[in-house]
C-alpha cells in the first residue's frame, strides 16, 4: 500500500459484482416494496373488493410462471458457477435459456393481460386492478430488461459482467417470488 492510499475492506468490497448494480437493485426492490406496501394499505380499506377483483386472475398461470422464472434463475446461477471456471461455451448457453424462459414469462403474462382486458378491466375497474397492472407491468418491464441485460452478458463474457447481470436476474425472481402470492393468493 502507497503512501495515502488507505485500505477499504468493508462489506461493500465483498459484494460480487458491481456496486452501480447493487445501488440498483436496492432501488427497485425499495420501489417494489413501496408498491406491495401500498397494495396492502389499500387492500385493508376493501378486503372483499380485492377478493371479488382476484377472482378474475388466472392464478394457475401465475404459478406456471414462478416456476418458469425459478428455473430461469436456476439457469442464470449456473451460469454464474460455471463463469468461474471459464466454461464461456456452457455460460453462455446458461444465459441465453435463462432468457429465453424470461422470454416465456412475457408471453404467459401478455396471454393473461389480454384476457383480463378482453373481460373489459382496465386500471379504472378497481384499485386492485391500478395496482395488478402497474406492479405485474412494472415486473415485465423488469424481465424484458433482464433479458437484454442477459444477451449482452452472454455476448460479452466475463466473470464480473456474469454476476452484474445474474445479480439483476435474481432480483426479478425474487420480486415476483413476492408479488405472486400477494396478488394472485392473499385471501
Amino acid at each position: 500500500m502507497r503512501a495515502g492510499e488507505t485500505k477499504n475492506s468493508g462489506a461493500l468490497d465483498e459484494l460480487p459484482g458491481d456496486l452501480m448494480m447493487w445501488v440498483l437493485i436496492v432501488s427497485e426492490l425499495l420501489v417494489f416494496g413501496a408498491g406491495l406496501a401500498a397494495f396492502l394499505g389499500v387492500r385493508v380499506v376493501d378486503p372483499d373488493g380485492f377478493a371479488a377483483a382476484r377472482n378474475y386472475l388466472h392464478p394457475a398461470l401465475a404459478g406456471l410462471n414462478t416456476i418458469v422464472l425459478i428455473t430461469s434463475g436456476y439457469f442464470a446461477a449456473r451460469a454464474l458457477d460455471l463463469s468461474k471456471g471459464q466454461r464461456q461455451s456452457s455460460v453462455r448457453w446458461n444465459l441465453l435459456w435463462a432468457g429465453l424462459l424470461g422470454a416465456i414469462f412475457l408471453v404467459i403474462k401478455i396471454y393473461e393481460y389480454a384476457d383480463v382486458a378482453g373481460q373489459g378491466i382496465s386500471t379504472e375497474t378497481h384499485p386492485f386492478f391500478t395496482f395488478y397492472y402497474l406492479l405485474t407491468g412494472f415486473h415485465a418491464l423488469h424481465v424484458l430488461a433482464g433479458m437484454v441485460i442477459l444477451a449482452l452478458v452472454a455476448w460479452k463474457t466475463t466473470s464480473r459482467n456474469v454476476e452484474v447481470g445474474t445479480a439483476f436476474w435474481h432480483m426479478v425472481d425474487l420480486v415476483w417470488v413476492l408479488l405472486f402470492p400477494v396478488i394472485y393468493l392473499l385471501a
